[in-house]
């Protein structure tokens, strides 16, 4: 009953054209790698340079953005965002959510910024950017603010006249959500996925996963895992994120890979 429910949200949500734009693709360190000599790190290859990961999601005249770690201020500049209508979060991890507090040119023309996350999630915010949760005359007049939405399994939210399905995977032993948007669905920082879940994310136009490296690890998908999952879930077609500069030059990878499955790379945009 639940998967039926969830299918009525999913197609009410296929009625937007969706813009999306990769504003990073690599892991925790990004690419190149402070200090590293490694082959990767030195390409003059500009699909090789990678910021941490996050992307874009565009329909109509709304704007979200799915994770904001420390390059959020030079993603958006580069991006040339001028308004963000909420930012949704994967999970609690500094790749993810460092970059808060550069929401605040937002904040100051907007008001405070919807954020939705897990429970969890919101609270490790509030730990780490205790004077952006203060109210009152006790908040620094140059702080941000914003508008908690927690994320709970199964409840779509409901975000500029769509219903956006979050999708609930493991971390290793870290609880992270996914987000399907209509057609779209982004997934990151994966290892493993529950049938059910799975279910979620299957007739999907484009599908975003992560493959950190080629050798397995502990809380990543490997490329192999990726490409299994990806076949499981069948999209028309699929984009690798969440990127170490371990997998190799981009180019050289991505010709070895199945039909329909890409690697994504920094500004890389797709239209639904």
């Amino acid at each position: 009953m639940v998967l039926q429910s969830l299918q009525k949200d999913i197609n009410h949500a296929k009625a937007s054209p969706l813009k999306i734009t990769f504003l990073g693709t690599g892991t925790s360190q990004g690419i190149p790698v402070i200090g590293s000599s490694h082959p990767v790190c030195l390409s003059t290859d500009l699909r090789d340079k990678r910021l941490r990961v996050s992307v874009l999601v565009e329909w109509d005249d709304f704007c979200f953005v799915v994770d904001c770690g420390p390059d959020f201020r030079q993603q958006m500049l580069r991006a040339e965002v001028s308004r963000i209508d909420g930012i949704l979060f994967t999970h609690e991890h500094a790749d993810h959510t460092m970059g808060l507090d550069d929401i605040r040119p937002f904040f100051f023309r907007q008001g405070d910024i919807p954020i939705y996350a897990h429970k969890r999630v919101l609270g490790e915010l509030r730990k780490r950017f205790p004077y952006i949760f203060v109210s009152g005359s006790e908040k620094y007049p140059g702080a941000p603010g914003v508008k908690e939405i927690e994320v709970v399994d199964n409840r779509p939210l409901q975000l500029g006249g769509i219903s956006v399905v979050p999708i609930s995977a493991m971390h290793n032993q870290l609880q992270v959500f996914g987000y399907r948007f209509g057609d779209f669905a982004y997934l990151t920082d994966v290892k493993t996925i529950s049938d059910e879940e799975m279910e979620k994310a299957k007739g999907l136009k484009v599908l975003v996963i992560n493959a950190l490296r080629t050798e397995p690890h502990p809380s990543h998908l490997n490329l192999e895992e990726a490409l299994q999952l990806i076949e499981k879930l069948k999209p028309e077609k699929a984009y690798i994120t969440h990127i170490s500069h371990l997998l190799g030059f981009h180019a050289e990878v991505e010709k070895e890979l199945p039909e329909g499955v890409f690697l994504a790379y920094d500004n890389l945009q797709l239209q639904l």
